[in-house]
């Protein structure tokens, strides 16, 4: 008989022993492969010996008669041959399909463990480093996290990443959590809200029976770890024993060689109920500064978000949300989250139309940039571009000169380098500006009434 027919004829009686006897013979059947069908003889080959035996002992009149059904011939039969070769075969498939069955329970193990150390670290699965959108504003913060992450308190430590609401400096940091929990389960990570740590300082220091005990809990949950990561430590109170216990966290995690991560809407100076002993401890690590993302980085966060969530925006839709929120990530988001939850109950697509009727608000002609915010302050001083850049120091043009500094700081959340490049001057002459007109404005009702008109004109108040 040849090959093909003979494979043919195995091929409809499998199936229908497959289907006529009971499931715990299965494993026995489907390993069997068929040599030759000779003078009504079935010859069947395995590496099976004990198939063979079982099969032979409990189902060998029904195998026949399968057998007969499907030749038509009422004298066959069948044997079966065990095979040494066969066996090894089998031997090795099976090995290699326990690796593959062993492999796959450890990953989903791996993957268990990974949820449970990110859920008891406090970390949200939104916040990872793949999903972080770079820019020109962000792109330094990124590196120097990324870089952390692969090598805690190896170069920057303590790291303090500062900036206004909603430019991903929480993003960054629990990134760093994530990537250290999945490149390195061994290390212990915690995050925590400033406003948690204090309020679990305050329960567990109340004056009681069970005090100390608590005390030294506390401590555990907050030194007995290899990455700290302190989230918006601006509402750190200015209760002295607070503040004394987080200098303690401090110092005993720093000189445990432990990777410390800050975050604050401001540098650590500008605190006010920030003790100076803190403040020498912050600043004495690297201080990283997120600014406003520009334009591109904007209609990049618009179009991942869009890709993330199976969304198609229309080009012009997506520039009109980039040039009409354009100071933080967050409210970025929020403007992208109405439009597309529109889009989706109403079943429309998401045009520039659409984007307009959701969002109701006017598209800026021109974007506020520092360009823009010195041409403005500029005609309100009565002095021309050119000198606001010079080097004078005429009492007009640098009174000019710092309100400029200041709204553009202010208004764009520029940093001071990059404020420092369009003016051509230094970094500290810039900050130095900026530090005047920001304390001077609080008591000088002129200056107040100065900076809220230029704003009036910029049409962003």
């Amino acid at each position: 008989m040849e090959i093909l027919e003979l494979n043919n004829l195995w091929g409809e009686v499998k199936a229908k022993l497959i289907s006529e006897l009971p499931e715990n013979a299965h494993p026995w059947i489907n390993p069997l492969e068929v040599t030759g069908y000779d003078n009504g003889v079935l010859t069947l080959v395995t590496g099976q010996m004990m198939g063979r035996d079982l099969l032979k002992r409990n189902y060998y009149q029904s195998i026949v008669k399968v057998i007969k059904s499907v030749t038509k011939n009422p004298d066959s039969d069948f044997v079966i041959i065990f095979d040494e070769n066969a066996a090894k075969s089998l031997k090795k498939e099976n090995e290699r399909l326990q690796k593959k069955v062993n492999a796959a329970i450890q990953k989903e193990q791996a993957m268990e463990n990974l949820s449970y150390m990110q859920s008891a670290s406090n970390l949200n699965l939104k916040y990872k480093f793949e999903n972080f959108v770079v820019g020109k504003s962000n792109e330094f913060a990124y590196k120097v996290t990324k870089s952390v992450a692969e090598n805690p308190a190896s170069k920057y430590n303590p790291l303090f990443i500062y900036g206004n609401s909603g430019l991903g400096k929480t993003h960054l940091m629990q990134a760093i959590g994530h990537y250290t929990i999945f490149k390195n389960p061994k290390l212990k990570v915690k995050y925590t809200k400033t406003e948690d740590y204090v309020n679990d300082f305050i329960s567990n220091s109340r004056n009681g029976i069970d005090t100390v005990e608590n005390m030294s809990k506390f401590n555990k949950k907050y030194t007995n770890i290899d990455i700290i990561l302190i989230d918006d430590i601006q509402f750190l109170e200015s209760k002295k024993k607070t503040m004394a216990q987080m200098q303690h966290t401090f110092d005993t995690l720093y000189n445990k060689g432990k990777q410390i991560v800050i975050t604050s809407d401001r540098l650590p100076k500008d605190i006010p109920t920030l003790t100076s002993a803190l403040c020498s401890r912050f600043e004495m690590g690297l201080m990283v500064e997120l600014t406003s993302p520009d334009k591109q980085t904007r209609v990049d966060i618009i179009k991942k978000l869009a890709k993330d969530n199976s969304f198609v925006f229309d080009e012009d839709a997506v520039e009109y949300i980039a040039d009409n929120f354009s100071s933080n990530v967050r409210e970025l988001e929020g403007a992208f989250n109405r439009v597309s939850a529109y889009a989706d109950v109403s079943s429309e697509p998401i045009t520039l139309s659409l984007a307009k009727k959701v969002l109701n608000c006017s598209i800026n002609e021109k974007e506020i940039s520092i360009p823009k915010i010195a041409e403005v302050t500029s005609k309100y001083y009565e002095v021309t571009t050119e000198e606001l850049k010079s080097s004078s120091r005429n009492q007009k043009i640098s009174m000019a000169r710092h309100m400029a500094i200041y709204l553009t700081r202010e208004l764009t959340g520029q940093s001071f380098v990059s404020i420092a490049e369009y003016y051509e001057k230094k970094h500290p002459t810039i900050l130095f500006a900026y530090e005047k007109i920001q304390k001077d404005i609080k008591i000088n009702k002129k200056m107040a009434a100065a900076a809220r008109e230029i704003k009036q004109a910029l049409k962003v108040i």
